[in-house]
């Protein structure tokens, strides 16, 4: 059975390309555009692994990494952040938290 990974991101063309390199190497790949329908795939999904943008319609990826991880059933599920735009002050509140 192939691993699963959740891809988040608002940005149609960027969730497509990183789609098509996971599915290539044998990955099975889901998909979120927005934090709350991210949260919900996870909680329902399982998902192994989660490539999660930070810069998010409504729920940001940040909070969404905060509430996988204050819940039992998605806090194993391990995370690779994503941005075009990362400040200084995101960073160290990443860092710090």
């Amino acid at each position: 059975m192939s691993a699963t990974v959740l891809i988040v991101d608002d940005e149609k063309d960027l969730v497509e390309l990183v789609r098509y390199h996971l599915e290539k190497d044998g990955l099975t790949c889901l998909e979120a555009r927005d934090g709350e329908s991210a949260l919900q795939v996870a909680r329902n999904r399982s998902p192994d692994l989660m490539v999660l943008d930070l810069m998010l319609p409504g729920v940001d990826g940040l909070e969404v990494c905060r509430k996988l991880r204050k819940d039992p059933k998605t806090a194993s599920i391990a995370i690779i952040m994503l941005t075009a735009k990362l400040s200084a002050w995101k960073l160290e509140r990443m860092i710090i938290w």
